[in-house]
Protein backbone atom coordinates (compact mmCIF):
# COMPACT_ATOMS: atom_id res chain seq x y z
CA UNK A 1 0.00 0.00 0.00
CA UNK A 2 1.53 3.23 -0.51
CA UNK A 3 2.91 5.77 1.96
CA UNK A 4 1.11 8.63 3.33
CA UNK A 5 0.92 11.76 1.80
CA UNK A 6 4.02 13.85 2.55
CA UNK A 7 3.76 16.98 0.76
CA UNK A 8 2.71 20.40 2.74
CA UNK A 9 -0.75 20.99 3.88
CA UNK A 10 -1.05 23.69 2.08
CA UNK A 11 -1.01 21.48 -1.75
CA UNK A 12 -3.73 20.19 -2.49
CA UNK A 13 -3.74 16.68 -3.18
CA UNK A 14 -4.50 16.75 -7.25
CA UNK A 15 -5.87 12.91 -7.04
CA UNK A 16 -8.62 14.06 -4.28
CA UNK A 17 -11.38 14.08 -6.34
CA UNK A 18 -10.89 10.85 -7.67
CA UNK A 19 -10.45 9.43 -4.28
CA UNK A 20 -14.21 11.13 -3.51
CA UNK A 21 -15.46 8.39 -6.06
CA UNK A 22 -14.18 5.78 -4.16
CA UNK A 23 -14.79 7.34 -0.60
CA UNK A 24 -18.28 8.01 -1.69
CA UNK A 25 -18.90 4.22 -3.28
CA UNK A 26 -17.77 2.89 0.19
CA UNK A 27 -20.41 5.26 2.06
CA UNK A 28 -23.16 4.23 -0.14
CA UNK A 29 -22.09 0.47 0.02
CA UNK A 30 -22.49 0.95 4.19
CA UNK A 31 -25.86 3.10 4.04
CA UNK A 32 -27.49 0.80 1.47
CA UNK A 33 -26.86 -2.14 3.92
CA UNK A 34 -29.09 -0.45 6.50
CA UNK A 35 -32.41 -0.72 4.73
CA UNK A 36 -31.41 -3.06 1.08
CA UNK A 37 -31.71 -6.12 3.73
CA UNK A 38 -34.72 -4.94 5.39
CA UNK A 39 -36.73 -5.62 2.12
CA UNK A 40 -35.40 -9.21 1.70
CA UNK A 41 -35.66 -10.00 5.31
CA UNK A 42 -39.53 -11.75 4.88
CA UNK A 43 -37.77 -14.01 2.53
CA UNK A 44 -34.93 -14.38 3.81
CA UNK A 45 -36.63 -15.59 7.22
CA UNK A 46 -39.09 -18.18 5.05
CA UNK A 47 -35.82 -19.62 3.45
CA UNK A 48 -33.71 -20.17 6.07
CA UNK A 49 -36.70 -21.16 8.36
CA UNK A 50 -36.25 -18.65 10.80
CA UNK A 51 -38.24 -18.17 13.87
CA UNK A 52 -40.44 -15.09 14.55
CA UNK A 53 -38.32 -14.48 17.79
CA UNK A 54 -34.88 -14.40 16.36
CA UNK A 55 -36.70 -12.23 13.14
CA UNK A 56 -35.46 -8.80 14.52
CA UNK A 57 -31.74 -10.43 15.28
CA UNK A 58 -30.59 -9.65 11.54
CA UNK A 59 -31.23 -6.12 11.91
CA UNK A 60 -30.33 -6.00 15.64
CA UNK A 61 -27.01 -7.90 15.54
CA UNK A 62 -25.91 -5.42 12.83
CA UNK A 63 -26.82 -2.31 14.61
CA UNK A 64 -25.35 -3.80 17.79
CA UNK A 65 -22.13 -4.07 16.50
CA UNK A 66 -22.16 -1.29 14.44
CA UNK A 67 -23.16 0.89 17.02
CA UNK A 68 -21.02 0.07 19.54
CA UNK A 69 -18.14 -0.57 17.95
CA UNK A 70 -17.97 3.15 15.81
CA UNK A 71 -15.88 4.71 18.22
CA UNK A 72 -13.48 2.39 18.86
CA UNK A 73 -13.33 2.14 14.65
CA UNK A 74 -12.71 5.86 14.70
CA UNK A 75 -10.00 5.87 17.12
CA UNK A 76 -8.23 2.92 15.30
CA UNK A 77 -8.22 4.94 12.12
CA UNK A 78 -6.79 7.95 13.46
CA UNK A 79 -4.12 5.40 14.91
CA UNK A 80 -3.57 3.14 12.31
CA UNK A 81 -4.21 5.26 9.08
CA UNK A 82 -7.38 6.49 7.58
CA UNK A 83 -6.29 4.61 4.32
CA UNK A 84 -5.16 1.31 6.09
CA UNK A 85 -8.45 1.42 7.71
CA UNK A 86 -10.77 2.10 4.97
CA UNK A 87 -9.00 -0.82 3.25
CA UNK A 88 -9.35 -3.10 6.28
CA UNK A 89 -13.19 -2.22 6.50
CA UNK A 90 -14.13 -2.61 2.97
CA UNK A 91 -12.36 -5.94 2.81
CA UNK A 92 -13.93 -7.33 5.84
CA UNK A 93 -17.17 -5.75 5.05
CA UNK A 94 -17.12 -7.90 1.31
CA UNK A 95 -16.25 -10.81 2.81
CA UNK A 96 -18.81 -10.83 5.74
CA UNK A 97 -21.66 -10.19 2.81
CA UNK A 98 -20.13 -13.40 0.80
CA UNK A 99 -20.79 -14.87 4.15
CA UNK A 100 -24.44 -13.60 4.70
CA UNK A 101 -25.00 -14.55 1.16
CA UNK A 102 -24.01 -18.01 1.14
CA UNK A 103 -25.51 -18.37 4.88
CA UNK A 104 -27.12 -21.86 5.25
CA UNK A 105 -29.05 -21.23 8.36
CA UNK A 106 -29.86 -18.55 11.16
CA UNK A 107 -26.56 -18.64 13.09
CA UNK A 108 -24.52 -18.35 9.80
CA UNK A 109 -26.71 -15.49 8.72
CA UNK A 110 -26.74 -13.97 12.43
CA UNK A 111 -22.59 -13.65 12.56
CA UNK A 112 -22.55 -12.32 8.98
CA UNK A 113 -24.41 -9.91 10.33
CA UNK A 114 -22.49 -8.80 13.39
CA UNK A 115 -19.50 -9.09 11.28
CA UNK A 116 -20.97 -6.54 8.94
CA UNK A 117 -21.19 -4.62 12.01
CA UNK A 118 -17.71 -4.73 13.19
CA UNK A 119 -16.06 -3.59 9.67
CA UNK A 120 -18.93 -1.36 8.80
CA UNK A 121 -17.70 0.36 12.40
CA UNK A 122 -13.88 0.34 10.76
CA UNK A 123 -14.97 1.96 7.48
CA UNK A 124 -17.76 4.65 8.15
CA UNK A 125 -15.57 6.79 10.26
CA UNK A 126 -11.86 5.82 8.22
CA UNK A 127 -14.25 6.86 5.08
CA UNK A 128 -15.59 10.30 6.45
CA UNK A 129 -12.10 11.61 7.97
CA UNK A 130 -10.81 11.35 4.89
CA UNK A 131 -12.55 13.26 3.34
CA UNK A 132 -12.19 15.67 6.11
CA UNK A 133 -8.17 15.87 5.58
CA UNK A 134 -8.41 15.39 1.71
CA UNK A 135 -10.76 18.22 1.15
CA UNK A 136 -9.27 21.81 3.00
CA UNK A 137 -9.99 24.55 0.95
CA UNK A 138 -13.52 25.88 1.93
CA UNK A 139 -15.17 25.90 -1.65
CA UNK A 140 -13.80 22.32 -3.10
CA UNK A 141 -14.93 20.96 0.88
CA UNK A 142 -18.50 22.54 0.77
CA UNK A 143 -19.17 20.71 -3.13
CA UNK A 144 -16.80 17.47 -1.79
CA UNK A 145 -19.49 17.15 1.44
CA UNK A 146 -22.74 18.16 -0.54
CA UNK A 147 -21.70 14.95 -2.82
CA UNK A 148 -21.52 13.17 0.38
CA UNK A 149 -24.13 13.69 2.14
CA UNK A 150 -26.58 13.37 -0.88
CA UNK A 151 -25.20 9.39 -0.52
CA UNK A 152 -25.38 9.31 3.20
CA UNK A 153 -29.09 11.00 2.89
CA UNK A 154 -30.18 9.57 -0.58
CA UNK A 155 -28.29 5.89 0.07
CA UNK A 156 -31.38 4.64 2.57
CA UNK A 157 -34.07 5.51 -0.20
CA UNK A 158 -31.82 3.86 -3.09
CA UNK A 159 -31.66 0.50 -0.60
CA UNK A 160 -35.29 0.31 -0.87
CA UNK A 161 -35.40 0.03 -4.50
CA UNK A 162 -32.21 -2.40 -5.08
CA UNK A 163 -33.54 -4.57 -2.43
CA UNK A 164 -36.87 -4.83 -3.78
CA UNK A 165 -35.56 -5.78 -7.33
CA UNK A 166 -32.94 -8.25 -5.90
CA UNK A 167 -35.63 -9.41 -3.96
CA UNK A 168 -38.14 -10.12 -6.77
CA UNK A 169 -36.63 -10.56 -10.00
CA UNK A 170 -33.23 -12.85 -8.30
CA UNK A 171 -33.39 -13.55 -4.55
CA UNK A 172 -32.67 -12.00 -1.01
CA UNK A 173 -29.12 -13.55 -1.38
CA UNK A 174 -28.13 -10.75 -3.46
CA UNK A 175 -28.82 -8.25 -1.30
CA UNK A 176 -25.71 -9.29 0.74
CA UNK A 177 -23.77 -10.41 -2.51
CA UNK A 178 -23.94 -7.05 -4.08
CA UNK A 179 -21.53 -5.79 -1.72
CA UNK A 180 -18.98 -7.54 -2.73
CA UNK A 181 -18.35 -5.58 -6.21
CA UNK A 182 -18.92 -2.46 -4.52
CA UNK A 183 -15.99 -3.27 -2.29
CA UNK A 184 -13.77 -4.65 -4.46
CA UNK A 185 -13.75 -1.59 -6.64
CA UNK A 186 -14.30 1.45 -3.41
CA UNK A 187 -10.58 -0.84 -2.12
CA UNK A 188 -9.06 -1.09 -5.73
CA UNK A 189 -9.42 2.57 -6.18
CA UNK A 190 -7.99 3.61 -2.70
CA UNK A 191 -5.13 1.57 -2.75
CA UNK A 192 -4.27 3.50 -6.41
CA UNK A 193 -5.32 6.86 -5.62
CA UNK A 194 -6.29 8.33 -1.58
CA UNK A 195 -3.17 9.54 -0.20
CA UNK A 196 -3.78 10.77 3.66
CA UNK A 197 -1.65 13.48 5.30
CA UNK A 198 1.39 12.29 7.32
CA UNK A 199 1.22 14.55 10.06
CA UNK A 200 -2.75 13.17 10.86
CA UNK A 201 -2.19 10.08 12.35
CA UNK A 202 -2.93 9.63 16.51
CA UNK A 203 -0.13 7.60 17.74
CA UNK A 204 -0.93 7.68 21.44
CA UNK A 205 -1.50 3.96 22.95
CA UNK A 206 -5.41 2.91 22.49
CA UNK A 207 -7.51 3.90 25.83
CA UNK A 208 -8.54 -0.04 26.58
CA UNK A 209 -10.35 0.94 29.84
CA UNK A 210 -12.19 3.62 27.56
CA UNK A 211 -13.01 0.83 24.61
CA UNK A 212 -14.33 -1.25 26.97
CA UNK A 213 -17.10 1.22 28.67
CA UNK A 214 -18.18 3.38 25.46
CA UNK A 215 -18.78 -0.15 23.37
CA UNK A 216 -20.71 -1.76 26.59
CA UNK A 217 -22.79 1.28 26.85
CA UNK A 218 -23.54 1.53 23.78
CA UNK A 219 -23.95 -1.93 22.93
CA UNK A 220 -26.91 -1.78 26.07
CA UNK A 221 -28.52 1.54 24.97
CA UNK A 222 -29.30 0.09 21.20
CA UNK A 223 -30.32 -3.24 22.77
CA UNK A 224 -32.16 -1.46 24.88
CA UNK A 225 -34.84 0.70 22.80
CA UNK A 226 -34.59 -2.72 20.86
CA UNK A 227 -36.29 -4.52 23.69
CA UNK A 228 -38.31 -1.67 24.16
CA UNK A 229 -39.90 -2.67 21.02
CA UNK A 230 -40.55 -6.01 21.62
CA UNK A 231 -41.03 -6.03 25.64
CA UNK A 232 -42.08 -2.37 25.96
CA UNK A 233 -40.43 0.21 27.71
CA UNK A 234 -41.76 -0.82 31.94
CA UNK A 235 -40.44 -4.31 31.35
CA UNK A 236 -37.53 -5.22 33.98
CA UNK A 237 -34.94 -6.24 31.03
CA UNK A 238 -35.56 -2.99 29.39
CA UNK A 239 -35.38 -0.50 32.07
CA UNK A 240 -32.05 -2.61 33.59
CA UNK A 241 -30.09 -1.90 29.84
CA UNK A 242 -31.14 1.02 30.09
CA UNK A 243 -29.52 1.66 33.85
CA UNK A 244 -26.47 -0.32 32.76
CA UNK A 245 -26.36 1.87 29.76
CA UNK A 246 -26.31 5.13 32.01
CA UNK A 247 -23.97 3.66 34.49
CA UNK A 248 -21.12 2.63 31.91
CA UNK A 249 -20.86 6.16 29.71
CA UNK A 250 -21.15 8.26 32.88
CA UNK A 251 -18.11 6.26 34.05
CA UNK A 252 -16.50 6.38 30.41
CA UNK A 253 -17.29 10.05 30.29
CA UNK A 254 -15.10 10.05 34.10
CA UNK A 255 -12.56 8.25 32.78
CA UNK A 256 -11.80 10.05 29.45
CA UNK A 257 -11.25 13.27 31.72
CA UNK A 258 -8.59 11.49 33.69
CA UNK A 259 -6.78 9.57 31.25
CA UNK A 260 -3.79 10.93 29.58
CA UNK A 261 -4.75 9.56 25.86
CA UNK A 262 -8.52 8.99 25.75
CA UNK A 263 -10.49 7.41 23.26
CA UNK A 264 -12.87 10.15 22.83
CA UNK A 265 -11.34 13.59 23.73
CA UNK A 266 -13.66 15.51 25.53
CA UNK A 267 -12.82 18.61 23.12
CA UNK A 268 -14.56 16.98 20.03
CA UNK A 269 -17.84 16.44 21.77
CA UNK A 270 -17.98 19.63 24.07
CA UNK A 271 -17.27 22.38 21.32
CA UNK A 272 -20.84 23.98 20.95
CA UNK A 273 -20.71 23.53 16.72
CA UNK A 274 -19.75 19.79 16.95
CA UNK A 275 -21.96 19.17 19.82
CA UNK A 276 -24.87 21.00 18.03
CA UNK A 277 -24.40 18.73 14.64
CA UNK A 278 -24.26 15.91 16.60
CA UNK A 279 -27.67 16.01 18.62
CA UNK A 280 -29.40 17.23 15.76
CA UNK A 281 -28.48 14.69 13.63
CA UNK A 282 -29.80 11.76 15.54
CA UNK A 283 -32.83 13.48 16.41
CA UNK A 284 -33.12 14.16 12.38
CA UNK A 285 -32.65 11.11 12.01
CA UNK A 286 -34.97 9.72 14.24
CA UNK A 287 -37.70 11.29 12.44
CA UNK A 288 -36.53 10.18 9.33
CA UNK A 289 -37.38 6.62 10.75
CA UNK A 290 -40.85 7.79 10.87
CA UNK A 291 -40.73 8.24 7.10
CA UNK A 292 -38.87 4.95 5.47
CA UNK A 293 -40.30 2.69 8.33
CA UNK A 294 -44.21 3.45 8.09
CA UNK A 295 -44.71 4.92 4.48
CA UNK A 296 -42.63 1.57 3.44
CA UNK A 297 -45.33 -0.22 5.15
CA UNK A 298 -48.13 1.81 4.20
CA UNK A 299 -47.52 1.69 0.12
CA UNK A 300 -46.60 -1.96 0.45
CA UNK A 301 -49.72 -3.08 2.65
CA UNK A 302 -52.56 -0.77 2.53
CA UNK A 303 -51.98 0.49 -0.83
CA UNK A 304 -50.98 -2.65 -2.58
CA UNK A 305 -47.30 -1.63 -4.00
CA UNK A 306 -45.18 -3.78 -5.27
CA UNK A 307 -41.55 -3.97 -3.45
CA UNK A 308 -39.83 -2.36 -6.50
CA UNK A 309 -42.97 0.08 -7.01
CA UNK A 310 -42.19 0.74 -3.45
CA UNK A 311 -38.53 1.63 -3.81
CA UNK A 312 -39.25 3.32 -6.80
CA UNK A 313 -41.77 5.73 -4.93
CA UNK A 314 -38.83 6.78 -2.63
CA UNK A 315 -36.82 8.28 -5.89
CA UNK A 316 -38.13 11.39 -6.13
CA UNK A 317 -36.92 11.96 -2.40
CA UNK A 318 -33.68 10.96 -3.36
CA UNK A 319 -34.10 13.35 -6.31
CA UNK A 320 -34.41 16.02 -4.10
CA UNK A 321 -31.98 14.87 -1.54
CA UNK A 322 -29.16 15.24 -4.17
CA UNK A 323 -30.39 18.70 -5.11
CA UNK A 324 -30.85 19.88 -1.47
CA UNK A 325 -27.15 19.01 -0.38
CA UNK A 326 -25.38 19.78 -4.28
CA UNK A 327 -27.24 22.64 -5.38
CA UNK A 328 -28.49 24.31 -2.19
CA UNK A 329 -25.71 23.59 0.85
CA UNK A 330 -22.91 23.37 -1.62
CA UNK A 331 -23.62 26.38 -3.34
CA UNK A 332 -24.94 28.50 -0.09
CA UNK A 333 -21.91 26.60 2.43
CA UNK A 334 -19.06 28.90 1.72
CA UNK A 335 -21.82 32.11 1.37
CA UNK A 336 -23.96 31.67 4.84
CA UNK A 337 -23.38 30.19 8.30
CA UNK A 338 -24.30 26.79 8.60
CA UNK A 339 -27.18 26.76 10.86
CA UNK A 340 -29.19 28.69 8.21
CA UNK A 341 -28.68 25.89 6.18
CA UNK A 342 -29.36 23.24 8.93
CA UNK A 343 -32.49 24.69 10.41
CA UNK A 344 -34.44 25.88 7.30
CA UNK A 345 -33.73 22.15 6.05
CA UNK A 346 -35.02 20.84 9.06
CA UNK A 347 -37.79 23.06 9.00
CA UNK A 348 -38.55 22.05 4.88
CA UNK A 349 -38.47 18.23 6.07
CA UNK A 350 -40.68 19.11 8.57
CA UNK A 351 -43.05 20.30 6.35
CA UNK A 352 -42.79 17.10 4.24
CA UNK A 353 -43.61 15.01 7.09
CA UNK A 354 -46.39 17.23 8.31
CA UNK A 355 -48.19 16.45 4.51
CA UNK A 356 -47.66 12.73 5.42
CA UNK A 357 -49.66 13.10 8.39
CA UNK A 358 -52.49 13.07 6.16
CA UNK A 359 -52.36 9.75 4.57
CA UNK A 360 -55.41 7.50 4.44
CA UNK A 361 -56.78 4.49 2.82
CA UNK A 362 -57.07 5.47 -0.88
CA UNK A 363 -54.33 8.57 -0.44
CA UNK A 364 -53.56 9.96 -4.17
CA UNK A 365 -49.37 9.54 -4.74
CA UNK A 366 -49.09 12.51 -7.09
CA UNK A 367 -51.34 14.81 -4.64
CA UNK A 368 -50.04 14.16 -1.55
CA UNK A 369 -47.07 11.62 -1.13
CA UNK A 370 -45.44 13.23 -3.80
CA UNK A 371 -44.51 16.85 -2.44
CA UNK A 372 -44.28 15.42 0.63
CA UNK A 373 -41.31 13.43 -0.53
CA UNK A 374 -40.25 16.44 -2.49
CA UNK A 375 -40.05 18.34 0.84
CA UNK A 376 -38.05 16.11 2.66
CA UNK A 377 -35.67 15.21 0.15
CA UNK A 378 -34.98 18.99 0.04
CA UNK A 379 -35.09 19.83 3.30
CA UNK A 380 -32.46 16.57 4.62
CA UNK A 381 -30.12 17.46 1.95
CA UNK A 382 -29.70 20.87 2.49
CA UNK A 383 -29.11 20.48 6.12
CA UNK A 384 -27.09 17.02 5.71
CA UNK A 385 -24.57 18.90 4.08
CA UNK A 386 -23.18 21.21 6.11
CA UNK A 387 -24.04 19.01 9.10
CA UNK A 388 -21.28 16.41 7.88
CA UNK A 389 -19.02 19.16 6.99
CA UNK A 390 -18.95 21.24 10.43
CA UNK A 391 -18.97 17.74 12.71
CA UNK A 392 -14.76 17.94 11.36
CA UNK A 393 -14.56 21.42 11.53
CA UNK A 394 -11.94 22.86 13.39
CA UNK A 395 -10.82 19.68 14.75
CA UNK A 396 -7.62 18.37 14.80
CA UNK A 397 -6.16 16.19 12.21
CA UNK A 398 -5.33 13.13 14.47
CA UNK A 399 -8.57 13.29 16.31
CA UNK A 400 -10.88 13.39 12.58
CA UNK A 401 -11.87 9.61 12.57
CA UNK A 402 -13.38 9.59 16.31
CA UNK A 403 -15.20 13.06 15.24
CA UNK A 404 -15.92 11.14 12.25
CA UNK A 405 -17.40 8.42 14.46
CA UNK A 406 -19.57 10.47 16.44
CA UNK A 407 -21.42 11.57 13.60
CA UNK A 408 -22.28 8.04 12.85
CA UNK A 409 -22.77 7.06 16.76
CA UNK A 410 -25.17 9.59 16.64
CA UNK A 411 -26.97 8.64 13.74
CA UNK A 412 -27.05 4.75 14.97
CA UNK A 413 -28.21 5.55 18.21
CA UNK A 414 -30.84 7.63 16.38
CA UNK A 415 -31.84 4.76 14.31
CA UNK A 416 -32.07 2.34 17.36
CA UNK A 417 -34.32 5.06 19.42
CA UNK A 418 -36.51 6.45 16.55
CA UNK A 419 -37.57 2.65 15.40
CA UNK A 420 -38.00 1.53 18.87
CA UNK A 421 -39.75 4.84 19.80
CA UNK A 422 -41.96 5.02 16.54
CA UNK A 423 -42.90 1.45 16.41
CA UNK A 424 -44.46 1.51 19.85
CA UNK A 425 -45.91 4.84 19.42
CA UNK A 426 -47.52 3.50 16.12
CA UNK A 427 -48.83 0.07 18.15
CA UNK A 428 -50.13 1.81 21.10
CA UNK A 429 -52.24 4.42 18.43
CA UNK A 430 -53.57 1.16 16.45
CA UNK A 431 -54.65 -0.64 19.08
CA UNK A 432 -56.62 2.14 20.75
CA UNK A 433 -58.07 2.92 17.49
CA UNK A 434 -59.23 -0.80 16.86
CA UNK A 435 -60.47 -0.92 20.38
CA UNK A 436 -62.99 2.33 19.93
CA UNK A 437 -64.05 1.58 15.81
CA UNK A 438 -64.87 -2.35 16.92
CA UNK A 439 -68.22 -2.78 15.28
CA UNK A 440 -70.52 -6.13 15.07
CA UNK A 441 -70.08 -6.06 11.40
CA UNK A 442 -66.34 -6.56 11.40
CA UNK A 443 -66.56 -9.69 13.18
CA UNK A 444 -68.59 -11.29 10.85
CA UNK A 445 -67.42 -9.72 7.17
CA UNK A 446 -63.89 -10.21 5.89
CA UNK A 447 -64.33 -7.06 4.29
CA UNK A 448 -65.66 -4.30 6.86
CA UNK A 449 -62.68 -6.72 9.44
CA UNK A 450 -59.89 -5.64 6.78
CA UNK A 451 -61.23 -1.92 6.28
CA UNK A 452 -61.28 -2.04 10.30
CA UNK A 453 -57.60 -3.35 9.93
CA UNK A 454 -56.15 -0.87 7.46
CA UNK A 455 -57.86 2.24 9.35
CA UNK A 456 -56.10 1.38 12.62
CA UNK A 457 -52.97 0.90 10.72
CA UNK A 458 -52.89 4.07 9.08
CA UNK A 459 -54.30 5.49 12.10
CA UNK A 460 -50.98 4.51 13.93
CA UNK A 461 -48.63 5.30 10.97
CA UNK A 462 -50.27 8.93 11.10
CA UNK A 463 -49.83 9.86 14.60
CA UNK A 464 -45.93 8.31 14.52
CA UNK A 465 -45.49 10.47 11.45
CA UNK A 466 -46.69 13.41 13.80
CA UNK A 467 -44.48 12.36 16.33
CA UNK A 468 -41.41 12.52 13.57
CA UNK A 469 -42.62 15.85 12.63
CA UNK A 470 -42.31 17.08 16.14
CA UNK A 471 -38.76 15.62 16.85
CA UNK A 472 -37.58 17.19 13.29
CA UNK A 473 -39.19 20.35 14.25
CA UNK A 474 -37.31 20.20 17.51
CA UNK A 475 -33.72 19.28 15.70
CA UNK A 476 -34.12 22.19 13.88
CA UNK A 477 -34.14 24.13 16.86
CA UNK A 478 -31.16 22.95 18.10
CA UNK A 479 -29.30 23.60 15.16
CA UNK A 480 -30.28 27.05 15.19
CA UNK A 481 -29.35 27.14 18.63
CA UNK A 482 -26.42 25.50 19.36
CA UNK A 483 -24.84 25.50 15.61
CA UNK A 484 -22.94 29.25 15.73
CA UNK A 485 -19.76 29.01 13.83
CA UNK A 486 -20.10 31.60 10.46
CA UNK A 487 -19.14 30.49 7.28
CA UNK A 488 -16.14 28.37 6.62
CA UNK A 489 -12.76 30.73 5.39
CA UNK A 490 -14.35 33.51 6.90
CA UNK A 491 -12.85 35.67 9.49
CA UNK A 492 -14.08 34.95 13.10
CA UNK A 493 -14.07 31.09 11.97
CA UNK A 494 -12.22 28.03 11.95
CA UNK A 495 -9.06 27.60 14.03
CA UNK A 496 -8.95 31.28 15.27
CA UNK A 497 -12.49 30.92 16.69
CA UNK A 498 -12.16 28.62 19.62
CA UNK A 499 -11.73 25.48 17.76
CA UNK A 500 -9.52 23.03 19.26
CA UNK A 501 -6.66 23.56 16.60
CA UNK A 502 -6.72 27.50 18.05
CA UNK A 503 -5.80 26.05 21.74
CA UNK A 504 -3.04 23.72 20.31
CA UNK A 505 -1.38 25.84 17.58
CA UNK A 506 1.60 23.27 16.95
CA UNK A 507 -1.10 20.82 15.35
CA UNK A 508 -2.37 21.71 11.52
CA UNK A 509 -6.01 22.34 11.61
CA UNK A 510 -8.19 20.85 9.15
CA UNK A 511 -10.05 23.98 7.79
CA UNK A 512 -8.60 27.00 7.62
Amino acid sequence: MPETDARPATLPDPRRWKALIFIGLAQLMVVLDATIVNIALPSAQKDLGITDGNRQWVITAYALAFGGLLLFGGRIADLWGRKRTFVVGLTGFALASALGGAAANTTMLLGARALQGVFGALLAPAALSLLAVTFTEAKERAKAFGIYGAIAGGGGAIGLILGGLLTEYMNWRWTFFVNIPFAIVAATGAVMVIREPAEGRNRNKLDIPGVLLVTTGLVSLVYGFTRAESNGWTAGSTLALFAAAAVLLTAFVLVERGVKAPLLPLRVVLDRNRGGVYLSLGMAVIGMFGLFLFLTYYLQIVLGYSPVLTGVAFLPMVAGMITGSTQIGARLMTRVPARYLMAPGFLTASVGMFLLTHIGLDTSYPALILPGLILMGLGMGTAFMPAMSLATHGVQPRDAGVASAMVNTSQQVGGAIGTALLNTIAASATSSWLASHKTAAAATSPAAAKALQFGGMVHGFSTAIWVSFGILVAAAVVAFTFVNAGRPGAAGTGAGAGSDAAKNDEVPVLVH
